[in-house]
């Protein structure tokens, strides 16, 4: 994927100016974590960063990652002040001890469950990738927690019931292009990249998941009911697959003013996120306080509130 054009990186910090964030942190350090390089989080938190560095005077650092896992264990310990995660990553996080520390500034985007095969695949449906070379994410990613959730649904569970590869989506594309792996797991905004660029070079399906949908929402209530457009990725057909809210979050350990200050500045450099990828079409202020069951920081919850979109 082509890196973040200059003109977007002063756009995100244009953005933040004509918003009227007046409040500066001269001097203060921010680190974001944001996933793999070129990847969808890794472009937002370049754009953000650019901005915040921009207009609030923050000295930001940008660190990749492998995605939704990492960044959490960097945000809890204390190695990033800001961090990308899917929503079923931060809920099973948000859960364990020390988890109640992260705080939501924000939902983002939305990601879509992509199982992706060779158009020429028999598998149908999920429980069809039994016995078959399969990525399923790298250990720290949000794709693994999925990609296990989704598998054990359909009693694939078991260690010899698939060859599972612990492949990035960059080297799981390639893979599968090469005939190396039979399938791969991914869960990332529409279009991604490097899915875009596997389907110009073979002919591509993704599997059909509504066979799943009622078991995995019950048991999972982060997930809901999304149709992949077959436009997307020059498919034959939309398939239906689950969608998974994206937050962008922070600890308790963030000030007040500087979340509040961070959250006015995602919406204020929207048109810049949009333009790095247009999943970040969806990023809107009105739903951006719908982070259950992560809860607000009360510095996001101070901004949502003299914007009127929070009463009390």
């Amino acid at each position: 994927m082509a890196p973040i054009s200059r003109r977007i990186v002063l756009a995100a910090a244009g953005a933040l100016v004509l918003g009227g964030c007046e409040q500066r942190f001269e001097g203060a350090r921010l680190t974001v974590s944001t996933g793999i390089r070129g990847a969808v989080y890794d472009q937002l938190g370049t754009v953000l960063a650019a901005a915040w560095a921009k207009n609030l005077d923050f000295t930001a650092n940008v660190l990749p990652s492998a995605g939704s896992g990492q960044n959490l264990d960097r945000l809890l310990g204390a190695q990033a002040d800001v961090g990308f995660s899917a929503a079923d990553a931060a809920a099973a996080r948000a859960a364990t001890t020390g988890g109640g520390h992260l705080q939501a500034l924000t939902r983002m985007h939305d990601d879509y469950v992509q199982v992706v095969v060779p158009a020429s695949s028999p598998v149908k449906r999920l429980a069809e990738l039994r016995g078959m070379r399969v990525s399923v994410g790298q250990a720290d990613s949000g794709v693994r927690l999925i990609a296990d959730r989704l598998l054990a649904g359909v009693g694939l569970s078991g260690g010899t019931d698939v060859d599972r590869r612990p492949l990035a989506i960059d080297d799981a594309a390639d893979a599968l292009y090469r005939g190396q792996i039979d399938a791969f797991f991914w869960s990332g905004g529409l279009p991604t990249a490097q899915v875009t660029e596997l389907a110009r070079r073979i002919p591509i399906r993704v599997v059909d998941l509504s066979d799943l949908l009622s078991q995995v929402s019950k048991q999972y209530q982060e997930y809901g009911a999304a149709t992949l457009p077959g436009s997307a990725y020059q498919l034959a057909d939309s398939v239906t697959t689950l969608l998974v809210p994206n937050l962008l979050l922070a600890t308790d350990r963030m000030s007040d003013a500087v979340a509040k200050a961070l959250t006015q500045g995602v919406f204020d450099a929207q048109p810049a996120l949009a333009a790095a990828n247009r999943a970040a079409r969806s990023i809107d202020s009105r739903s951006g306080i719908e982070t259950s069951p992560v809860s607000l920081h009360p510095g996001a919850l101070a901004y949502y509130r003299a914007a009127h979109y929070v009463s009390g």
